[in-house]
């Protein structure tokens, strides 16, 4: 299994919003290295929620559901979604600033690469932020 994080602005798509739709395509990821971590994504990984800008916190965990496909917001063949699905809410939000704090964290790519949407995780790394959430 592998684990990845991927950012949302609350305001455009929140993680109750997620929750109420149950099932989503991750869409938008214009990015190349953020592509291809959507691409990387297999049925049944695991993905943190964070929310950027607003917040900056991992608010809970979703599941790939489904493995990538063409962005349907674009008919350029370069872009892809993969769908999501939630799995569990967070009882604390795990903020940025803790887990730039926490020094099992100091090398996540939420900290060495800020500006990117859909990140890699190592196991240890989720299993961190979810403990730290729960």
């Amino acid at each position: 299994m592998n684990y990845f994080l991927v950012k949302s602005e609350p305001f455009k798509y929140s993680w109750e919003q997620f929750n109420k739709d149950g099932q989503t395509f991750w869409d938008g990821v214009r990015n190349y290295q953020a592509r291809n971590n959507l691409k990387a994504m297999k049925e049944g990984d695991l993905v943190l929620f964070y929310h950027s800008n607003e917040g900056k916190e991992v608010v809970g965990v979703a599941k790939v559901v489904k493995e990538f496909y063409q962005d349907p917001t674009t008919e350029d063949p370069k872009w892809v979604v993969v769908d999501l699905a939630p799995v569990e809410t967070f009882k604390r939000p795990v903020t940025l600033e803790a887990i730039k704090t926490d020094e099992f964290l100091q090398d996540i790519a939420l900290v060495r690469q800020g500006r990117l949407s859909v990140m890699p995780l190592k196991p240890e790394e989720f299993d961190r932020i979810v403990a730290l959430g729960n």
